[in-house]
């Protein structure tokens, strides 16, 4: 069997699995599918290794804490992800993986894990940074915000994204696929990046019946929203492609430095 032929059946298999755990949403699967079956056939086994060292952990730590993430109605995607959360995580990485095997590029490659990483660190950062009752802070002012809204830290979280950049560096560096530094920084800088963009051009709104921020319209009260900051553009999901986009940046400068 080919490799890409056997990239479309590993990566069914786990989009299929994924769906029936709860993780995707119809549009995500088919969007993961697309994703791993264009980074196994860019890379093998190796690449798939280090997109399963981000998506397991990302869809365990999902599971974790549910009755307490479920409340979270502010959010703009609480939930089973769908297509468009599928390629803000991943796109930037199957782009750079498509490149690495056609320029035999050792930079593009190491993009390709920096951009993986900085969506594992951003991902282990919320999902365990929810988990916790104290108030996150923004990254720009230090004041409280609610929890689970974009552009607050907390010190658990930012522990957290450390953690999941190294896992999935170490796996990429213990398979020869890239540099262990130059992809946990990456990561690193994914994840700060994330948390800026999300402090300052992501759109955030307001219920004026809820008094309270919000990243939906309407609000999960059903009272429309008005815009307090940001660009109507800027969706959780825009941000989240530039940071895995400032992650394979920053990794694959690194490697080629």
């Amino acid at each position: 069997m080919s490799q890409a032929l056997t990239g479309v059946v590993f990566a069914a298999a786990v989009s299929l699995a994924a769906l029936r755990a709860g993780a995707f949403r119809s549009s995500g699967a088919v969007a993961a599918w697309i994703v791993g079956a264009c980074v196994f056939a860019a890379g093998g086994w190796p690449f798939a290794a280090v997109l399963l060292a981000f998506f397991l952990p990302a869809a365990l730590l999902s599971r974790m804490g549910r009755a307490r993430k479920r409340d979270l109605a502010d959010i703009e995607k609480p939930g089973a992800r769908d297509a468009m959360q599928v390629a803000a995580n991943g796109g930037v990485a199957a782009f750079c993986a498509l490149m690495a095997v056609n320029t035999h590029s050792h930079a593009m490659t190491a993009a390709f894990a920096g951009a993986f990483c900085a969506a594992s660190a951003d991902t282990w950062g919320t999902e365990i940074g929810t988990l916790f009752k104290g108030l996150p802070r923004s990254l720009l002012t230090m004041r409280p915000v609610a929890a689970g809204l974009s552009g607050g830290v907390t010190l658990p979280g930012t522990g957290a994204e450390l953690a999941g950049a190294f896992v999935v560096a170490l796996v990429a560096a213990a398979l020869g696929v890239a540099p262990l530094w130059a992809c946990a920084a990456g990561g690193v800088a994914g994840a700060f990046a994330d948390s800026f963009l999300g402090a300052t051009l992501q759109e955030l709104r307001y219920c004026p019946r809820c008094a309270r921020a919000c990243e939906t319209n309407p609000h999960h009260c059903g009272t429309p929203t008005v815009r307090r900051r940001g660009f109507p553009w800027m969706s959780n999901d825009v941000v989240n492609a530039c940071a895995t986009a400032v992650g394979a940046l920053v990794a694959g400068a690194l490697a080629a430095a």
